[in-house]
């Protein structure tokens, strides 16, 4: 009772061509054999290239770098403004969704 019989099988097709139609279904069958196609395509294609060894390899490893910081000098307007206590200007208000602010 666990395995399809042909009865079974014969179900299932009279089931989708009064679902989908006698005219869909061969539309769909093809479909479904286009997408199988490329997905095992895919599958090949992303197997060869793991077969092959990367190229960067084959060179020799790379010396590492030793990472080193430059500080930069602040400029001078900078550092002397803020000594000076200039404090930036304020941003104009942003109005409401619907209203209008009256110019000055």
């Amino acid at each position: 009772m666990g395995a399809l019989s042909p009865t079974h099988l014969l179900i299932v097709v009279g089931v989708l061509v009064v679902l989908f139609g006698a005219k869909r279904l061969p539309e769909a069958a093809r479909g479904a054999g286009r997408s199988l196609r490329i997905f095992k395509s895919e599958v090949r294609e992303m197997q060869s290239e793991n077969s092959e060894p990367p190229h960067a390899q084959e060179s020799g490893p790379e010396p590492e770098r030793a990472a080193t910081a430059i500080a930069r000098p602040m400029p001078a307007a900078t550092v002397s403004a803020f000594e000076a206590g200039a404090r930036p200007e304020p941003h104009p208000a942003v109005p409401e969704p619907g209203k209008v602010l009256s110019e000055k």
